[in-house]
């Protein structure tokens, strides 16, 4: 008799033990999956991310995507955020469209060829552009542009009608380049103008609103044949002293995917529209 009381307490004490386990696994499992359900931000590439595109040009160009996925769904190094510390960094490779955003896929900038993948036989030139005359932010690697370069209208002679019309500063714009592929973009500085002056007046509502304003340039790098690297050098070169910027003049145009730009177009001060030149 005794030893069956023994054996029920021992039975009792034993399914006991048994709920309890039960009661806490379960609570566990359902702690665990409410975590694997809350939102985690994640990077998405939307376009391919060319080899060498920063981590924060990969994002102002829309070639990645900021989402959300349940934290079960994050894969582990996802990217989870652009900031001052990463924003530099380089795709090491290109990355295809539909991935998640991994960090390992961006490191320090590489030197040499490699870094931007110049093709062979080509050579890689960069201009420093600002937003307009680099189409805002819609030229990013892979793109295919025109490069136009507007330029000082000069007669040779000594007679007075030739001094003349030389004083007239006239300006003409041509096709310089077409079908240029870009192969590189990032940021290279902020230039501001002077600090407005404060009279004793402080009558600081009549000053322009964007004398201080910083404005930020872009090193673009396009790949182009020796021959064709002579034209954008020398077309960089001869307008260095103008208003200070070295490529003030030149102007990049996104080409779409049937866009054929006759490359002997231009036009002047005389005739506002496009004539063979």
């Amino acid at each position: 008799m005794g030893r069956r009381i023994i054996a029920l307490i021992a039975a009792v004490l034993l399914a006991l033990v048994g709920a309890v386990l039960v009661l806490l696994y379960a609570n566990g499992a359902d702690k665990r999956a409410l975590e694997g359900q809350q939102p985690q931000t994640v990077y998405v590439t939307a376009e391919v991310v060319p080899s060498g595109t920063t981590l924060k040009d990969a994002e102002r160009g829309g070639l990645i995507k900021r989402t959300q996925v349940a934290a079960k769904a994050k894969p582990a190094g996802a990217l989870a955020a652009i900031n001052a510390e990463n924003s530099g960094l380089l795709a090491l490779a290109d990355i295809a469209p539909g991935q998640v955003v991994l960090e390992a896929a961006f490191g320090t900038e590489r030197l040499g060829q490699k870094a931007i993948g110049v093709a062979s036989g080509k050579v890689a030139i960069s201009v420093s552009l600002e937003d307009p005359n680099r189409v805002g932010a819609f030229v990013t690697p892979g793109s295919i542009i025109t490069i136009y370069d507007t330029y000082d209208l000069k007669k040779l002679g000594t007679d007075d009608a030739t001094a003349q019309y030389n004083e007239l500063g006239v300006k003409g714009t041509s096709v310089l380049l077409t079908k240029v592929p870009v192969i590189g973009i990032g940021t290279t500085s902020l230039t501001g103008a002077s600090e407005p002056r404060k009279d004793d007046k402080d009558d600081t509502e009549e000053q322009a609103p964007t004398a201080a304003t910083p404005v930020q340039t872009y090193l673009v790098t396009v790949e182009l044949t020796p021959a064709d690297s002579l034209k954008l050098v020398h077309a960089i070169q001869h307008t260095q002293n103008l208003q200070n910027n070295p490529a003030k003049h030149i102007y990049f145009g996104l080409e779409g995917p049937d866009t054929t730009v006759p490359p002997n177009l231009g036009t002047d001060d005389f005739s506002y529209h496009g004539t063979p030149r």
